[in-house]
């Protein structure tokens, strides 16, 4: 059996999409199972026994007719009998239909349905507090009755050359080794969705209060104007305890890091995903833009816990539109001071920093 997973977008949604492939593989252990992303999301895959291919969305693909029919007939000539499309937009819809696959699963939307053999309701509600973000993913495993038990966790792998040069890295910056280390997801993919740099100084200050811990920034060697100014406005009792120029030269470096750190506090993106794959304790701040209900993942109130604007100030966000919310995130995170949830990020920093 020769299946495909599709699911182009961002690392986050890589990473929570190769359950599909993780599960696939428990079910049909001798199936060649291959898995379609963006180029740069690669390094979150890197060692998953479970994917025998990945197969690269560049962006050659997304920008010339031509470059994407040929990524398309090298897919269909590969016969495919099974394909799990997780992306369901355009790019994908177009790939699935010049296929040939025998069966074709996805999201039902409408107007699309002619296209799949397979059409799974798209879940609004969260049942259980994996979220919305892996319950939807692992309901397009539903049409094939798979008779094993199903595993709903995402996993990276770190190898032993990379843990070991992560410990070096801690070495060479001279981190205590009888601290914890607090990861901080300093800033977010853009603007929209990045926690007021002010009020996150304000966050690190109440992490480095009456706490031994060592404390690293998560940010990308171009942003390092803002974590320059978060880290300004932190006290300078806090700024002792703050590796800043410790980072990973690129992404596999980071998951290594991340690794060997106790816990990530901060915005929601990529690298709170990495962490919870790396089963690592997590409090996410969310954007008043996004969903809680989508990435608010694991919750369980002790080991993942999140916050979100309408925790605290429904009146702030009922009746508008995802896009008026949107339109008006960087007013409204100005609403989300920090005093508003110290005390649960307290209660997080009790339960994980023994």
């Amino acid at each position: 059996m020769k299946i495909l997973v599709i699911q182009q977008k961002m690392i986050g949604d890589v990473l929570v999409s190769s359950i599909i492939c993780n599960n696939l593989r428990l079910a049909y252990p001798d199936a060649q199972i291959d898995y379609l992303v963006y180029e740069s999301t690669i390094p979150v895959l890197e060692g998953n026994p479970n994917i025998d291919n990945v197969l690269i969305s560049q962006e050659k693909h997304r920008k010339s007719k031509r470059e994407f029919l040929n990524l398309a007939h090298e897919i269909r000539g590969v016969k495919y009998d099974l394909i799990i499309d997780a992306y369901s937009k355009l790019e994908s819809w177009l790939i699935v239909l010049l296929s040939g696959a025998k069966r074709k699963i996805s999201y039902k939307k409408f107007g699309r349905t002619f296209l799949y053999t397979d059409n799974v309701p798209f879940a609004e509600l969260p049942k259980t507090n994996l979220g919305l973000a892996i319950e939807r993913r692992l309901s397009l495993l539903e049409p094939l009755n798979l008779k094993i038990d199903i595993d709903p966790f995402p996993k990276l792998y770190v190898t032993d050359k990379e843990n070991q040069d992560a410990i070096a890295l801690f070495e060479y910056h001279q981190l205590k080794k009888n601290r914890k280390t607090v990861m901080i997801s300093l800033l977010g993919s853009e603007n929209l969705k990045t926690y007021p740099l002010e009020y996150m100084a304000k966050i690190i200050d109440s992490i480095a209060d009456h706490r031994e811990v060592n404390i690293l920034f998560n940010y990308f060697p171009k942003q390092i104007k803002d974590a320059k100014i978060v880290f300004d406005a932190c006290k300078l009792s806090t700024q002792e305890k703050i590796y800043f120029e410790l980072l990973g030269n690129d992404l596999r470096s980071f998951i290594a890091i991340m690794n060997n750190c106790d816990l990530i506090i901060g915005n929601d993106g990529g690298a709170i995903n990495m962490a919870k794959a790396l089963e690592k304790p997590s409090f996410i701040i969310f954007s008043p833009w996004i969903e809680k209900k989508i990435w608010a993942t694991l919750e369980d109130g002790i080991h993942h816990i999140s916050v979100h604007l309408n925790d605290f100030k429904p009146e702030l966000l009922v009746s508008k539109t995802d896009k008026e919310l949107k339109k008006n995130a960087l007013s409204l995170y100005q609403e989300f001071k920090p005093e508003l949830f110290k005390d649960k990020i307290e209660l997080f920093l009790k339960q994980n920093l023994l």
